[in-house]
């Protein structure tokens, strides 16, 4: 469930230099964090840090916020409807008591999965969160599903 790690998959900025790169502001880094569009690094200290992966899918939510006009509940609707059941291959008992194979209002990487095959896992280094939840990755999942 875990997918391989890259260079781009490295935790190199603070919080502040992230939103200096992104040209936001660090509230708004941590407002993505609060509506489940990202997931940051987090240390023990609870200080946040971003890869360069992370810039390039805070920079892909911007640009569909401002350019496609798609507000930031809009986009978490989207994330909400990635298929992660069929993706993790969860059994039809484990669905039945996932929150978010049930319910359909926030990113699956959001949700609580402490009675789950994900209890375990780290929504970071998930296959859902790190590949699919990607702008363009999104509709190419859609495609695959729908052949």
């Amino acid at each position: 469930m875990t997918g391989s790690k890259t260079s781009d998959d490295k935790p190199i900025y603070s919080i502040s230099a992230a939103a200096k790169l992104l040209n936001i502001s660090v509230h708004t880094l941590r407002m993505y964090e609060r509506e489940g569009l990202i997931v940051p690094f987090k240390k023990e200290s609870n200080q946040r840090s971003y890869s360069q992966g992370d810039i390039d899918r805070i920079n892909c939510i911007r640009n569909e916020i401002n350019a496609s006009k798609i507000s930031i509940n809009g986009i978490r609707t989207i994330y909400s409807m990635i298929p992660c059941w069929d993706i993790v291959k969860c059994s039809k008992k484990e669905r039945g008591k996932c929150a978010s194979f049930n319910g359909s209002d926030s990113p699956c990487w959001t949700y609580d999965h402490s009675n789950n095959v994900c209890g375990t896992k780290n929504c970071r280094e998930c296959i859902v969160y790190s590949q699919y939840s990607a702008c363009c990755n999104v509709k190419e999942l859609i495609k695959s599903l729908s052949k």
